[in-house]
């Protein structure tokens, strides 16, 4: 059994076809934080209300304290358009300041010596017209269920989603929306990332096409495993034509339940997906995928329940088989990983490289504490999302571990000196 001394969790890996060598297999993982800034009202496409949100210096000093030399971060969700974003303060790149705002965030990790790749993301039907001023677009007319828990520019309280139901997209709308994705990849590249990856998971677009529950078509593009697949495969084959296979990248949640995502044949449709993956774009840069019993809002035992319900062993189920169609593609695992459970993952082979997430919002330090069994700082949930008026609060002002004067070794520090159990740790992740 691998311990933090022996692992080769620190050890190099080479993505992007080879064109990447990362001096260790720790990564952060996508985080939606909420912390960018409104185009000015003045400006035409700003509209009523402030619907397009930009990066700036403190979103640039954010990525800046969680980089490392040879460290891979990948960037919160970018919307590719204006009908694509799900809340306030999420950024895009589909404006002319969006680019020169994410100029200075790519330039700020490069001086550390890492890399920085530009999730693109896709709100589907779990947007509103509220939020965009645009009717949200989904695979087929199937609402979301309740209401957002966000509140829209101009609204006192959420909406409910049935309200506002989502266009079903037609076959010219699906080719814009494509041609979108493609657009944003470029200005990614322009703008300094080292590469893009689709956020193909968590119940948002690209998975909506995937889940039997929500892509009700009849045409090509649903109807079979097979059919449900065809949007992402075109997706993703566009995207390598348009920047390079070896800078795309793709997340995906095969078994997840976040945002009512209740599809059915998990293990036929993903397999099918990744196969055609691997067929298509063979110098895929990597591929990230969300652990099985993982999920963002649900427990244990309604994971499981679920699992169960789909013929699948909730103590058995992993993620093997994708690793083995993808063969040498990189592959990252994410999903509740932290200082006591990251050992002896990347020795089995089942994986490449961890991503973190939660503890590296309040962990600037997280890949030299894990190198040297220094004890993470708990994390805040509420201020996990903005938008906030005192928008560094929770997000640039967490100490690293010399200056929190921390002598304890493992665990999980409050941000003072309150040292956790591991029990609690396990609770905590």
């Amino acid at each position: 059994m691998s311990t933090r001394e022996s692992s080769v969790l620190f050890s190099p890996l080479r993505i992007a076809n080879g064109k990447i060598e990362l001096s260790h297999r720790v990564v952060l993982a996508p985080l939606t934080r909420n912390r960018c800034l409104p185009l000015e009202k003045d400006e035409p496409e700003a509209g009523k209300y402030n619907r397009i949100w930009v990066p700036d210096e403190l979103v640039a000093e954010y990525y800046a304290q969680r980089t490392t030399e040879g460290g891979l971060l990948i960037s919160e969700g970018i919307a590719p358009s204006l009908e694509s974003n799900g809340m306030s303060g999420v950024p895009g790149l589909f404006h002319p300041a969006q680019l020169e705002g994410w100029k200075i965030i790519t330039s700020a990790v490069h001086a550390k010596g890492g890399y920085i790749y530009a999730q693109l993301w896709h709100a589907g039907r779990t947007t509103s017209e509220p939020f965009t001023g645009k009717p949200a677009v989904a695979p087929s007319v199937v609402p979301m269920e309740g209401d957002s828990g966000r509140i829209p520019p101009g609204y006192d309280t959420p909406v409910m989603y049935i309200d506002h139901p989502p266009i079903e997209l037609s076959h010219a709308h699906i080719k814009a929306t494509i041609e979108g994705y493609c657009s944003a990849a470029k200005m990614a590249m322009q703008a300094g990332f080292d590469g893009v990856e689709v956020h193909g998971g968590n119940g948002y677009l690209p998975e909506q096409f995937l889940l039997s529950n929500i892509n009700q078509r009849t045409d090509e593009y649903g109807g079979s495993p097979e059919k449900r697949c065809r949007f992402i495969i075109e997706l993703m084959e566009s995207l390598a034509d348009a920047v390079g296979e070896e800078n795309c990248a793709i997340r995906l949640s095969p078994f997840g339940l976040f945002n009512q995502a209740r599809g059915e044949q998990r293990i036929e449709t993903w397999s099918f997906l990744c196969k055609q993956l691997k067929e298509k774009i063979p110098n895929m840069s990597y591929i990230s995928l969300i652990e099985p019993r993982y999920e963002q809002i649900h427990s244990y035992s309604e994971k499981d329940q679920y699992l169960s319900s789909q013929g699948l062993d909730p103590s058995t189920i992993n993620l093997k088989f994708l690793r083995e169609i993808m063969g040498d593609t990189p592959f990252f695992s994410a999903g509740g990983w932290n200082d006591t459970n990251s050992w002896g993952l990347i020795e089995s082979g089942e994986y490449d490289a961890l991503l973190y997430g939660r503890y590296f919002t309040s962990t600037p330090d997280l890949v030299e504490r894990l190198r040297l069994g220094k004890a993470f700082t708990k994390y805040e949930r509420d201020r996990f999302y903005g938008p906030f008026p005192d928008r560094e609060r929770g997000y640039t002002d967490y100490p690293v571990w010399q200056e929190q004067g921390q002598e304890k070794s493992g665990g999980v520090t409050e941000k003072g000196d309150t040292h956790l159990t591991v029990s609690e740790v396990k609770v905590a992740a």
